[in-house]
């Protein structure tokens, strides 16, 4: 698995990817129904596309040569010190084998100006919330959210520390 920029060609499988990843993810909470809505608004090809062109931003995919394994998107905020890591999902049958591992360190090396990577999620994904924090993340906000599904969001941070040294993936 090697870590590259997504390019047009990739929205196809990055859709399917998202797709597969938010029904394994969300289906329990949501329900299969609004999650096939909120992907279809959310992930159209559309969607994607827009986020390949966005300024400031670094679309990655994972990929083995056959199938992608992954997907992370980040992108700077209005303060030039915070990114916010907008998406990171790995392939639910490939899970644990270090794939959102590498997407995140890539994602870090991608910003020099900034100081602090930023990512929220949702407090009732446990595998979620162990995962950033195993990569160094500090919870900074909770947030409750009331409405159709209530829920609590996590924002959670992590310094970012460039070196001369090249890391290894």
């Amino acid at each position: 698995m090697f870590v590259r920029t997504a390019g047009e060609r990739d929205l196809d499988a990055v859709r399917a990817l998202l797709v597969e990843t938010w029904h394994d993810t969300y289906d329990s909470l949501y329900g299969a129904t609004r999650v096939s809505e909120i992907t279809d608004e959310w992930h159209s090809i559309d969607a994607l596309r827009r986020q390949l062109i966005l300024p400031n931003a670094d679309f990655l995919v994972a990929d083995d040569g056959t199938q992608l394994g992954g997907m992370a998107f980040a992108s700077a905020t209005a303060d030039p010190k915070i990114v916010m890591l907008r998406q990171l999902y790995v392939r639910p049958g490939q899970q644990g084998r270090g794939i959102g591992g590498m997407l995140l360190e890539e994602i870090e090396s991608s910003f020099f100006d900034s100081t602090h990577l930023r990512v929220e999620v949702e407090e009732r994904l446990p595998k979620a919330v162990a995962f950033y924090l195993g990569e160094g993340f500090v919870q900074i906000d909770r947030v409750e959210i009331d409405g159709l599904f209530p829920t609590a969001l996590l924002t959670l941070e992590k310094p970012l520390v460039f070196s001369d040294t090249p890391r290894l993936l």
